[in-house]
């Protein structure tokens, strides 16, 4: 394979797996019957708060964690408003993403400019050795590899698993879930704080090895990306994978067309993965009946429990 094209190949897998983290997060939360609009919020306030931890303790492992936290923390918020309270869940996630733009520029504000080594490859031992393919599929950081093994396991989860039939139940009709004496509302927590915590892993990779440094509104959008995902998918973790390297290839290759100098505005390039994400929501929701079949049907609406 040629260089540039190998190169490009590695870049399209590092654009992508943030993507993959909030997507696969959100997924989940979607199955059991919850919309939750704030990932962009989350995912700035996890890379904030990873960026932070790992430059005071020189610990990736511990800028990992802290981003896990921050996500999981902005979900519990989310969590109690929308499924404590009954606020309105797309009004709550909205008002979640001002948040955490807000909160990650006031946190942030002392680490602008300040650069950071980032995470290390860890290549797999004879494996990252074959031609090509080992550069390719097998010198990643643990991150990436975190991502493959992460969708392998919800994929498993909600196909496999007694747990994994109760979060879909949960998600296709909750007052039968709660019929036959399943706990809707704890079911959905649990589901929200995993999103959150993948949604803080998506920020802590773009802090940690992606820039690697912080910047405002890194985010630039990934999070609504990654809600999109999910309907592209149709709630399906593999084609959920396959969409967003998609994604990620249409995100590098535009930056690959400006540095060519096409002779397109680069504000117009810029805007592509933004346009394609529209153009493909158009042509899936044209699909009606595979819709109707796989998402949940008890998306968005609250739970009021009658006992």
């Amino acid at each position: 394979m040629n260089e540039t094209l190998l190169l490009t190949a590695l870049t399209i897998i590092t654009a992508a797996t943030p993507l993959v983290y909030a997507a696969i997060g959100e997924l989940v939360v979607e199955r059991s019957g919850v919309l939750n609009l704030g990932i962009e919020g989350m995912m700035l306030v996890g890379a904030v708060c990873s960026f932070a931890a790992a430059h005071y303790s020189g610990a990736a492992s511990l800028g990992i964690v802290a981003g896990i936290m921050a996500g999981m923390l902005m979900a519990a918020l989310f969590a109690f408003l929308t499924l404590k309270l009954q606020s309105s869940q797309v009004a709550t996630g909205l008002a979640l993403t001002i948040f955490g733009i807000g909160v990650s520029a006031l946190i942030g504000q002392s680490f602008v400019g300040i650069a950071y080594s980032g995470l290390q490859p860890l290549p797999i031992p004879v494996l990252s050795e074959i031609p090509v393919l080992g550069r390719l599929l097998f010198n990643h950081d643990v991150l990436v590899y975190g991502s493959f093994v992460l969708v392998a396991l919800v994929s498993w989860f909600l196909k496999r698993t007694h747990a994994g039939l109760i979060l879909r139940s949960v998600g296709d009709s909750h007052n039968a879930a709660h019929a036959l004496g399943i706990k809707v509302i704890r079911v959905r927590f649990m589901a929200t704080l995993f999103g959150g915590a993948c949604a803080g892993l998506a920020g802590a990779y773009l802090s940690m090895v992606y820039t690697p440094m912080w910047v405002e509104n890194m985010s630039a959008g990934r999070g609504w990306i990654a809600l999109a995902l999910v309907v592209f998918a149709v709630w399906q973790p593999g084609r959920l994978l396959l969409g967003a390297y998609l994604f990620g290839a249409i995100s590098i290759l535009q930056l690959h067309g400006q540095a060519l100098g096409i002779n397109v505005p680069s504000q117009l390039m810029s805007m592509l993965p933004y346009l394609v994400t529209i153009l493909v929501l158009v042509l899936i929701s044209r699909d009606r009946g595979r819709i109707r079949r796989n998402a949940p049907a008890s998306i968005g609406q609250a739970f009021h429990p009658t006992t």
